[in-house]
């Protein structure tokens, strides 16, 4: 059974940064697509992120491109997202979800990913 765990979140100021992981296990992680989704108050949920750990294609959300990084570690079945320069409209609960696709391209949505982590809090104060 897939399983999905993430850590990171916490509060930190305007301009400031974090780095999300999110721990994958009971799968084949290097065939796999790891997305990152965040969901504010009152929002609906947004594909931020992802990455294709088949052949290393990676999306951004326009909201996050050169501000965000997504990567991986297969060794220790991880992906990470750094977050830079943060803003108060990135807050939100943020949560990785992973899929088994061949090839995936453009925006991901969170009708297409099985596999869900429980989420982590991200909170940027102005």
């Amino acid at each position: 059974e897939a399983q999905l765990v993430e850590s990171g979140g916490g509060l930190v100021q305007a301009g400031g940064s974090l780095m999300l992981s999110c721990a994958a296990s009971g799968f084949t992680f290097d065939r796999y697509v790891i997305a990152w989704f965040r969901q504010a108050p009152g929002k609906e949920r947004e594909g931020v992120s992802c990455i294709s750990t088949v052949d290393g294609f990676t999306y951004y959300a326009d909201s996050v491109k050169g501000r965000f990084t997504i990567s991986t570690n297969n060794a220790k079945n991880t992906v990470y997202l750094q977050m830079n320069s943060l803003l108060p409209e990135d807050t939100a609960v943020y949560t990785c979800a992973a899929e088994s696709f061949t090839a995936y391209r453009g925006t991901p949505l969170p009708g297409d990913f099985t596999a869900w982590g429980q989420g982590t809090q991200v909170t940027v104060s102005s």
